[in-house]
């Protein structure tokens, strides 16, 4: 007796299994760069190597000490610019953010190393006006604020961007999950559903940690839960599209 109405993999045409293949190829290596600019993005906000919750707590509520300027050269742009670099900007906001110490120490810096996407005329920034302008004094200083983490605005534009696409992602994973043969129905309806659970709950804890910092542990836990979720389908399909043995009784490849 079959354990679910989808037929398995082996009993379907080998065009079907070479299109579920490339999908799930393609799906997996994206979700590994996704998962690269996750880290990249938000990992060292608290001055420490690696992704932490506080990394995530800085990045939706804030940092209590540093001001923007400073946050985004410890965090999403620790790696455009020299250390050393980045600790003489630190210094010119910690002294006071004078406009002569700027143009001789600061300005300089900008120039080299960030003008080519936050400058006044970078086609970059032309094509995003939320990637901040850097390109004089003045716009500098409404950096130099201290960290308050994404603006509510910014999160509502960034929660629709991947509550629409994780859906279209994890809706093609769980179509072709469907075909994978589990004697625990159950086990496989949690498998399921668990990333779309995880989706809702990590986009929600965005804005619960700018209320209640501690809710960052969320934001981190749904994310591993989702991956765990996403890595499971990924190599029980992939397994048993290829390497996976019906009973002869089940046999029934196609053409």
């Amino acid at each position: 007796m079959k354990t679910t109405s989808f037929d398995h993999f082996q009993q379907q045409p080998i065009g079907c299994r070479a299109l579920y293949t490339m999908t799930l190829l393609v799906l997996g290596t994206g979700y590994l760069f996704a998962m690269i600019q996750t880290f990249h993005v938000h990992s060292g906000r608290d001055g420490k190597p690696g992704l932490s919750h506080t990394d995530i707590q800085i990045a939706y509520s804030g940092s209590q000490s540093d001001t923007r300027l400073e946050a985004a050269l410890k965090g999403s742009m620790s790696g455009m610019i020299r250390s050393e670099d980045a600790a003489v900007i630190s210094g010119w906001v910690r002294g006071g953010a004078k406009m002569e110490k700027f143009q001789q120490q600061v300005e300089p810096l900008l120039q080299a190393h960030c003008s080519s996407c936050h400058g006044t005329d970078s086609q970059m920034r032309l094509a995003n006006p939320h990637i901040p302008n850097l390109g004089t004094y003045a716009d500098v200083m409404k950096m130099v604020q201290l960290d308050t983490g994404a603006d509510v605005f910014t999160m509502v534009r960034v929660s629709h961007i991947h509550l629409f696409g994780m859906t279209f992602i994890f809706f093609i994973m769980g179509t072709i999950f469907l075909h994978v043969q589990m004697k625990a129905i159950w086990l496989k309806c949690l498998i399921l559903i668990t990333p779309f659970v995880a989706i809702i709950v990590d986009i929600m804890s965005w804005y619960l940690t700018k209320l209640y910092q501690p809710f960052a542990w969320v934001v981190y836990f749904s994310g591993v839960l989702m991956a765990m979720a996403f890595t499971v389908q990924w190599f029980m399909s992939m397994y048993q599209l290829w390497f996976f043995k019906l009973p002869p009784e089940q046999a029934e490849t196609g053409d």
